[in-house]
């Protein structure tokens, strides 16, 4: 997996991503991310990306001359799908994160300042994606989710794919509550279940709670869940018995 990031503060992105898992990764090769600065790529001296914007109005607009030969040194002539970090964009979530994974690579723009001259969008952009329905003061923070996102599920980069695919979101339901040592703490106690070693319980116990979990936490979500099969259907039932419902 390849990820690069047209960004104007490279060196953010570079000391995040380098960092925990995703470094670890990108150190045994199982991805690369690349954060390229703008700025290289402007006409003048002084390595100008911005400009006061036609119409009047607050705050400077990115040129589209850099963008474009930025986005052009990296595609050196092929397309390459190219994802712009925007408030204005399509909401993410685990199943794009799962479309852009099959991709293998791609481009993150990062705007920032007042916005990016429409005509780059027009001309190098394939998507907008926004990260939820608030402002930043740039598309660094946004561009590193979303590759981390995507990055987690590459193969090698986390365990095992268990390790994502039973978390929050993969399957449309929110993950179960989770436990660690001590089994007493400050007189709290960890669910039996998980101290029966039979996994087939815990199994069950984990989708009931992921069920529950969802249902009171995002409604919205539920509203879109089917039963998967019988014993979901028998959770459903002792949900509604316990009032859950």
């Amino acid at each position: 997996m390849k990820i690069d990031i047209m960004t104007l503060f490279p060196d953010l992105i570079t000391g995040v991503m380098q960092q925990s898992i995703i470094g670890r990764a990108q150190a045994k090769g199982h991805i690369e991310i690349t954060a390229t600065n703008i700025r290289d790529y402007a006409l003048d001296k002084h390595h100008k990306a911005d400009d006061a914007p036609y119409g009047g109005g607050r705050g400077m607009v990115m040129l589209p001359e850099p963008l474009y030969l930025c986005h052009e040194a990296l595609t050196q002539g092929k397309h390459v799908h190219t994802v712009m970090m925007s408030a204005q964009g399509a909401p993410f979530n685990q199943e794009k994160a799962r479309e852009l994974l099959a991709r293998e690579h791609f481009i993150i723009v990062c705007g920032h300042y007042e916005g990016i001259d429409q005509r780059f969008i027009d001309t190098c952009v394939d998507e907008e994606i926004s990260i939820g329905d608030f402002v930043l003061t740039g598309g660094e923070i946004p561009a590193m989710a979303v590759a981390d996102a995507v990055c987690r599920m590459v193969p090698g980069v986390l365990p095992d794919e268990t390790a994502f695919q039973e978390e929050s979101h993969w399957n449309g339901l929110l993950e179960y509550p989770q436990y660690t040592h001590p089994a007493l703490w400050r007189g709290q106690t960890v669910p039996e279940v998980l101290l029966s070693g039979h996994h087939a319980n815990i199994a069950r116990w984990r989708r009931k709670m992921s069920i529950r979990r969802t249902m009171h936490d995002r409604p919205d979500l539920y509203a879109q869940f089917t039963p998967a099969d019988k014993q979901d259907k028998k959770i459903l039932a002792e949900l509604a018995a316990e009032h859950d419902l």
